[in-house]
């Protein structure tokens, strides 16, 4: 037996493509023509388009699409939780992922078709200016949710009505009228309002209700708004501004004292600006003027008690009756005529008694006095402050001239800097005395009209100058302290006197050249003294070369003694040489040699000379 294998030839007419099907009765035109038939049937679609579909049937995970392709396209269900009512037959909008994946399969999506859809609609509604309706789905940090065609938007706090919400939670589940007013196409952010309906209507209602205002009218108004100055106020479409100073008759430092958010009441339109569509309005003004109910007799002079209310940098008001008050200017409470504050007489809520200075019932104002209502301290000021008599006073402030005290309450005096002391020189009061010190004090002048009173300290003392003048003679010699040395000079103190004079730098220099210092211990002579003027001028470089000059004078003085005396030795010797003898001549010799040795010792300059010669 043969192992090969023999193959039959095929006849040349075989038809591959029918191979194990029934045999084809159509010839190959007309299937050409059958083909072309059947695609026309179908729809020719394009990738990434959205188009309405069929639903063919639902299984457990997905709804079967006909587009009216070659093909049926698959969605998957969770993307139609939005119609749980789904059912074939229904017909849904479809977007067009693919037309063939790797398995040939058509994949849509209705989630990507219905978003696309929104978005078109919300740009077109953002640019119509259109109503839309939108389910408010969550509260979120500075607003809302809002569902918009399945976009999600977001509705600020301020969009969501005219007066401020305080509880968004209240509109969580609602649907609710809204309209676009921003989109951002980059991050996909929708931001709606429902606030500008309410506008909208509004300002219809306003123009109406504008048209119908007038001065006076009085109207029923809700508390919108309660901010510091004032209370702004529905009135029913429009609001108005209460103004704080038109709440109460009586002083008030914030409106939340006197109304509350959502209080109706009655208020009276005082003004109104179509133009600018502003209200101003006023609630005192329906209850009568307190002026009117204030006491007719009243009159300057007159005793009134009252509550102070204010404190302020020049006075206090004084609540007499609600809505009267009175000032008590700060000049008005003291008698001191020194600055004080309010605040060191009175303060808020106390209930006090003044006097009435002055009243305008016209211009509504009333001056009130504290001090008169008890003597004034200088109405017997010559009795009870003499000249020449001493008293113990406060020191309460410094002037570049002097020093102001206080005797008592509204009895101020000054001290001129020059009656501080006898001996010091002072530059400034603060070099002498402290502010709340007491000090010691003599009365000097008395002027009752201008009320002054001139004070002295110094004259406590004695005037040390009659004393001095016998102590600091001209030339004499005393130990002295020296102050701070400037260019000029510098002040020297005498401790044992308790007085000061005055050494130019010139006369401050020591024997040894170099320049006395602070606070060192010196001899000074006294070159120059004044009692009038209460000065004392010394100097430290007199005590030395004045010495120096007494003891040049002296020596010359000495040395011209001893000259004349030889000049009277000579003239004698003279005399008698024609009555001396030979023998005598050799002894006056000699006592001339020795004569005249002396004095050349004693005079060397005219030896020289006599040598030059």
């Amino acid at each position: 037996m043969s192992n090969e294998l023999n193959f039959a030839t095929p006849p040349t007419d075989f038809d591959w493509d029918n191979t194990g099907k029934t045999t084809d009765i159509y010839k190959s035109d007309e299937k050409t023509q059958m083909e072309a038939m059947y695609d026309g049937t179908l729809n020719q679609i394009a990738e990434h388009v959205t188009m309405d579909g069929t639903v063919i049937s639902l299984t457990d995970k997905e709804a079967i699409i006909n587009v009216g392709f070659k093909s049926d396209g698959m969605v998957p269900l969770s993307e139609f939780r939005h119609m749980p009512d789904l059912k074939p037959g229904d017909k849904v909008e479809v977007y067009v992922e693919t037309k063939e994946d790797k398995n040939g399969q058509l994949i849509l999506s209705h989630k990507k078709a219905r978003a696309l859809k929104s978005w078109e609609r919300v740009n077109n509604a953002l640019e119509s200016d259109e109503i839309i309706q939108g389910y408010i789905k969550c509260r979120t940090k500075g607003g809302l949710i809002v569902d918009i065609f399945g976009i999600e938007a977001f509705l600020p706090g301020s969009q969501i009505d005219v007066k401020p919400i305080r509880d968004y939670d209240q509109f969580v589940g609602k649907t609710m009228e809204f309209k676009v007013v921003k989109i951002n196409n980059e991050f996909k952010n929708v931001v709606v309002s429902h606030k500008v309906l309410i506008e909208e209507e509004l300002e219809s209602q306003k123009v109406e209700i504008m048209s119908k205002l007038e001065k006076g009218q009085v109207l029923e108004g809700t508390v919108k708004n309660i901010t510091s100055y004032g209370v702004f106020m529905d009135l029913g479409g429009v609001d108005g501004l209460l103004h704080i100073t038109d709440i109460s008759w009586g002083r008030i430092n914030h409106p939340e004292e006197v109304l509350k958010l959502d209080d109706k009441i009655n208020v009276v339109i005082l003004d109104f600006d179509e133009d600018k569509k502003r209200i101003a309005l006023g609630l005192k003004q329906l209850t009568p003027q307190p002026w009117e109910a204030l006491d007719p007799n009243l009159k300057e002079g007159d005793k009134v008690k009252g509550k102070v209310v204010v404190l302020t940098d020049y006075g206090a008001f004084i609540e007499l009756l609600p809505g009267v008050e009175g000032l008590i200017h700060v000049s008005e409470m003291s008698w001191s005529q020194h600055l004080r504050s309010p605040q060191d007489f009175l303060k808020a809520g106390d209930e006090i008694e003044a006097l009435v200075l002055t009243i305008d019932r016209e211009e509504r104002k009333i001056s009130l006095g504290l001090k008169q209502l008890t003597p004034d301290p200088w109405g017997n000021i010559d009795e009870k402050y003499p000249v020449g008599s001493k008293h113990t006073s406060k020191v309460r402030n410094f002037t570049t001239f002097g020093v102001f005290v206080e005797l008592e309450e509204g009895i101020d005096g000054l001290i001129h800097i020059s009656d501080l002391s006898w001996s010091k020189k002072i530059k400034h009061p603060s070099e002498f005395t402290k502010v709340g010190e007491t000090i010691e004090v003599v009365v000097l002048d008395v002027d009752k009209e201008h009320r002054r009173l001139s004070l002295g300290h110094k004259q406590l003392e004695d005037n040390p100058w009659e004393t001095y003048e016998s102590i600091f003679t001209l030339d004499s010699v005393h130990e002295g302290v020296v102050g701070k040395v400037t260019d000029k000079g510098a002040n020297v103190t005498f401790p044992t006197y308790g007085v000061e004079g005055f050494a130019h730098y010139k006369q401050l220099t020591k024997e040894n050249g170099s320049p006395a210092k602070q606070d060192e211990t010196l001899p000074f002579k006294v070159t120059e003294f004044s009692k009038d003027t209460k000065r004392i001028v010394v100097s430290h470089i007199r005590t030395y070369d004045d010495k120096r000059r007494e003891e040049k004078a002296g020596k010359e003085k000495a040395e011209g003694r001893e000259r004349d005396e030889t000049s009277k030795a000579v003239k004698k010797l003279k005399d008698t040489q024609e009555k001396s003898t030979l023998g005598d001549l050799d002894v006056l010799s000699a006592l001339k040699d020795s004569m005249e040795s002396k004095e050349k010792k004693a005079n060397p300059a005219a030896d020289a000379s006599d040598a030059n010669a």
